[in-house]
């Protein structure tokens, strides 16, 4: 169908929306793949960090017409996660001290990779009183993949459902979702600790978690590109970092981020 040109008026909620131009056909749906660009916001150590990759099933059987590697909603559904991985290796334990207090230790000691200060940098074990379940610490680790579209595109992170580990982790990752047209902030892995008597062992190269990206419109492709750190972007991402640390409810930031954003913020990098 011939599209058109429209203004739209998109909701998260009371009172607040964003405003965006898209390309749409005469039944009033977004057509055509959507573009959402990636980028680190460090540049010390970057080399670490592999680009996301789109989610495919390595070494599945596809001589068959109806093998499920074939499949084309299998394939469908994998075209639309995209695979972070972990940029170190990792081999903690939990432990508390004679007053109780929660702590970690690392058990690669001085046979790990990355340096303690580097480490404790990366690694965080957040505040006991901040844990959503008495009995399950929560850590986190920093990362500086960071996303951005200039159309209304929620990003939404998960565990690595379809990573087979012959170890599983002692417990569950704890993702979230939010826009990343108007809130491009770096992402960060966190993790529940269920069972506090297994350590937690991660590898350099394995999937720490999916990102799947929700566009105006389901049945819309996703287009990754790397983003260029325009000084525009990177002045925007500046002035909405750092805000949950002053607020409880970062959401209600949107209407605010909105009136500070320019137009257009996604330029692809040339290589």
């Amino acid at each position: 169908m011939k599209g058109h040109k429209e203004n739209k008026r998109l909701h998260f909620g009371a009172n607040m929306h964003f405003t965006m131009n898209y390309e749409r056909t005469t039944a009033g749906e977004a057509t055509g793949p959507v573009t959402v660009g990636w980028f680190l916001n460090l540049d010390t150590g970057a080399v670490i960090y592999d680009p996301p990759e789109r989610l495919r099933t390595e070494g599945s059987n596809r001589e068959h017409a109806k093998s499920a590697g074939r499949c084309p909603a299998v394939i469908n559904m994998e075209s639309r996660y995209f695979v972070i991985k972990s940029p170190i290796d990792l081999h903690l334990g939990f432990t508390r001290d004679e007053k109780g207090k929660p702590g970690l230790i690392n058990r690669l000691s001085t046979k790990s990779p990355v340096r303690a200060n580097k480490l404790n940098q990366m690694i965080s074990l957040t505040s006991e009183s901040e844990w959503r379940f008495p009995n399950r610490p929560m850590i986190q680790m920093s990362l500086p993949y960071t996303f951005i579209s200039d159309e209304l595109v929620y990003l939404t992170q998960i565990a690595a459902f379809a990573h087979y580990r012959p170890e599983p982790l002692p417990g569950t990752i704890f993702g979230g979702r939010f826009p990343i047209n108007v809130w491009p902030r770096p992402l960060m892995w966190a993790f529940e600790w269920h069972d506090t008597k297994k350590d937690l062992i991660l590898k350099r190269g394995e999937p720490l978690f999916y990102c799947q990206f929700e566009a105006d419109g389901p049945d819309r492709p996703v287009a990754m590109v790397k983003a260029d750190k325009t000084p525009e972007l990177m002045a925007y991402v500046e002035h909405i970092s750092g805000a949950v640390n002053y607020v409880n409810q970062t959401f209600s930031l949107f209407q605010a981020a909105e009136r500070a954003r320019p137009e257009s913020l996604l330029k692809k990098k040339q290589r």
